[in-house]
């Protein structure tokens, strides 16, 4: 049986949002995994992940970014 490979364009993509002073938001078809490779079930189709260290449901958002007063732009920082 001859293997077709997926179009393209019928594929879901994933995206990655970076929320100024906020979580990365990720959208999409995705796999989220431990470092030892186990899966850790989102429990939604699009999650918020923790960018500050202050969330107590890490790697998940959980909004303490506000309080800790967490700053970083959704813009990618300039080389230099």
């Amino acid at each position: 049986m001859e293997h077709m490979a997926e179009d393209p364009a019928t594929v879901a993509a994933v995206t990655v949002t970076p929320c100024e002073d906020g979580p990365l938001l990720v959208r999409g078809p995705f796999t989220l995994m431990t470092q030892d490779g186990r899966r850790i079930d989102p429990g939604r189709a699009t999650v918020a992940l923790c960018r500050c260290g202050r969330s107590s449901t890490k790697p998940f958002c959980d909004g303490s970014h506000k309080a800790a007063g967490f700053r970083a732009a959704s813009e990618p920082d300039p080389p230099g």
